[in-house]
């Protein structure tokens, strides 16, 4: 038997759930045939975990990030136009910040899922570079809570994943 060292006061719960749900509808909407799971969401350090699900083959996104971010590949495979790299099913990403990448999913994949581990901002860019839209922590978290209030879960849903 372990014994329990109380939690200094103020201190956030831990967040312990199925990372993979069997519920769809814990997937939100984020392009056509692109979702986001939401794992952890901080509100204080803008830092987020999701998992990201691709079911098309293609340009998901051209983006740079003013963090760092780090990856680990679930399911499938997928590769920035801008390396030479494949990130296949067990592969661990490092991205450094500032750089910008076109995420592709190769033609030959049905399915990718990826662990992000994402710090401030995605910062979405043109063809020549220009920010034509952005993802926060903020972002992220009014996209869940408009999905689950639209899908029955409700829009508190997310609260479990807010720190």
């Amino acid at each position: 038997m372990t014994s329990q060292i109380p939690i200094s006061a103020g201190v956030p719960a831990e967040i312990a759930v199925q990372a993979m749900p069997d519920d769809d509808r814990l997937w939100v909407p984020q392009a056509p045939d692109v979702w986001f799971r939401p794992l952890m969401l901080n509100t204080i350090t803008g830092q987020w975990c999701n998992l990201l699900k691709v079911t098309r083959a293609g340009i998901v996104s051209r983006h740079r990030h003013p963090s760092a971010v780090f990856g680990y590949v679930i399911k499938g495979r997928w590769q920035y136009d801008e390396h030479d790299w494949v990130a296949e099913t067990g592969s661990f990403v490092y991205e450094p910040p500032g750089e910008i990448h076109t995420l592709r999913v190769p033609e030959n994949t049905t399915e990718m899922v990826t662990f992000f581990n994402i710090s401030g901002a995605m910062i979405y860019v043109d063809d020549e570079g220009n920010q034509i839209g952005y993802e926060d922590t903020f972002t992220k978290i009014q996209l869940c809570r408009d999905h689950y209030a639209a899908n029955g879960l409700g829009a508190d849903y997310v609260d479990q994943f807010i720190r």
